[in-house]
Order: structure tokens, then sequence, then C-alpha cells
């Protein structure tokens, strides 16, 4: 509706309501009729207050019905859902996976795992209830154990290849530092054998079987190579295998192999030199013979020097 001013014959103006339905306009009511402006203009103001009062009920009423009917339909809604599925992680990991380029393997299992592990690391029977809860995924407990099988002897060199493809990328195409160090992984039991067997644990588990992992990594963490040897092996013995394996495999070159102090024993260190790779060894500078000490320190001065400044951070000889 709308005010509108009407002139008629005698010379007045009538202001009146006019109302539009299916393209007809019809008077709805007549506010006055006058034939001064003053007046004229007092009625189109009464007239718009009008069609304000006549707006408020119906739009209050219409509002009411409105908010009624999403109610209902947010209830029918809720009241009538199955299942919840949060998929969202899933989503983003599915593109991160094949932007990495592990879709090039042509298993489903094996997305679904990484994946999960991501999420919600847990054992395989508890991620088969896992992807069934979130994704809807129908994934055969047996079916996990026998595609690890499947894993470790016809899909792991070609895992390792894009990861190291997806790591030069990243990289700019050279890998400089490679990162290694071990880790040990307990099983819940009483019982070994060839490979599990009791050595020194990490986790403090000595009385348990265990295995040793060795991973090497790239500069950002990135995977390059994992390898896994019995529990009682001794862990210095584990990385020239594992780097010399990855050496060759991805002919690299021009490269630094950073460990900590553990596995840089004496025989690594010869082993290393001998084949004149570059290496960092990471000890604690107080448990160093005193030839390397003074090495250090006068090095360390040189560069305050160079500097020109007295902050010395005393924590480095602790």
């Amino acid at each position: 509706m709308f005010v509108r001013r009407k002139h008629n014959r005698s010379g007045t103006v009538s202001v009146v309501i006019v109302d539009k339905q299916k393209g007809v306009y019809r008077e709805v009511r007549v506010i006055g009729t006058s034939s001064k402006e003053s007046e004229v203009a007092e009625y189109i103001e009464q007239g718009k207050d009008w069609i304000r009062q006549q707006n408020v009920l119906p739009d209050m009423f219409d509002k009411y019905e409105r908010e009624k009917a999403e109610r209902e339909t947010v209830e029918y809604f809720f009241n009538h859902i199955e299942k919840i599925l949060l998929n969202g992680t899933q989503l983003l990991l599915n593109r991160v996976y094949c932007q990495t380029g592990f879709d090039r393997i042509n298993d489903h299992i094996l997305k679904d795992l990484v994946i999960a592990r991501i999420c919600q690391p847990r054992s395989k029977a508890a991620t088969v209830d896992y992807l069934k809860s979130y994704y809807d995924e129908d994934v055969d407990l047996d079916k996990i154990y026998r595609y690890l099988d499947i894993l470790e002897s016809r899909e792991q060199t070609k895992v390792q290849e894009i990861s190291v493809s997806h790591t030069l990328k990243l990289l700019g195409g050279k890998i400089e530092l490679v990162f290694y160090d071990v880790t040990t992984l307990y099983f819940e039991t009483d019982y070994g054998d060839e490979l599990r067997k009791a050595g020194f644990s990490k986790d403090g588990k000595h009385s348990q079987p265990q295995i040793v992992l060795g991973l090497l990594v790239s500069s950002g963490g990135y995977p390059l190579a994992y390898s896994i040897h019995e529990g009682n092996k001794y862990e210095g013995h584990t990385m020239l295998p594992a780097v010399e394996d990855f050496v060759k495999k991805f002919e690299l070159k021009d490269f630094v192999v950073v460990a900590d102090s553990g596995l840089m024993n004496k025989d690594n260190i010869t082993e290393l030199e001998s084949k004149r790779y570059k290496y960092i060894l990471g000890a604690r500078i107080k448990t160093e013979s005193q030839s390397v000490q003074s090495w250090i320190t006068e090095r360390l001065f040189l560069r305050i020097s160079k500097n020109r400044t007295r902050k010395i951070d005393y924590r480095l000889f602790g």
C-alpha cells in the first residue's frame, strides 16, 4: 500500500490509500480532502502512519508463523537423523593425500589408515570402529592386516619414492640435510621372536619384547626412509646402513648427516669420514675433551667480537 494525491474537478486534492493486488489498483481509504497545501501535507503524513499501523499486526503474525514453521522443520530434521558423519577433516586430508601423490597407490585402505592415523591414532581394531562411526566406511579388520603384509612386501618402495619425490618438490629439488634418530616400540606380550627382543626401552618397558625403529627425515621433518631392527640391537649400528641405502637408492650428493651423540660414536664417525660424508655431531660441550671445548670457545668469542656484542649464553657450556 502507498499514499496517493488525487486531484478533484473542484480543485481540491484528496489523499487516499491505494493498494495493488495482481496488477489492479484499489482505493482502500480516503484520509482527507483539502484545497490547502499545508492540510494536504498533513493528510499525507496521516496516511503514512495509517499504513504503518496496518502493517504492524500482519507482520508480527507472519513472523510468528514463519518462526513456528522453521521450528517445526528443524525439530523434524533432528528427530529423524539416523547418523552424523563428521567428515570435514576427511575432505581436507583426502585432497592433501592426493596432492602428495599417494593416490597413485590404487588401494583405498592405505588412505583410510593414513587419515585415521592423523585424526585418531588408535589400534587397528579401534580404527575400524572409528572409520565406521565417523565416515561410514566399512573396512574389514582382517583385510587391514592382510594389506599391511602387502604394504611391507610390495608397496613399501613405491610409498618411499612418492614421499621422497614430494619432499624434493618442496625443497627445491635438493636434499641438503638428513636427520636420523631411533625409537623403540614395545609389544604387550611376554614372548618374543627373532625380531621382537628385550632391550633398552625408551618407554621404560625393559621386560617386554620390542623392536628398534630408525627414521630418516629431511629438513622440515619430511620422511625419507625408515628401518626396523631387532629389539636388542645397539642403536648406533642402525644409522649408517639406513643412510647408505638411501644415498645409493636416490643418488644423494652434497648432503649433511645430522644425529645426536648416542648415534655418532667413534666407529660411525670414522666410517662417515672414510666415505667423505659431511656430518653434524650433537653433543654436550661439557662432556667433550678440553681441546674440543677450547676450539668451540675460540670460535664463539671470535663471532662475538665480529658482532660487537658482549652477550654470551653460558648455558652452552652447562
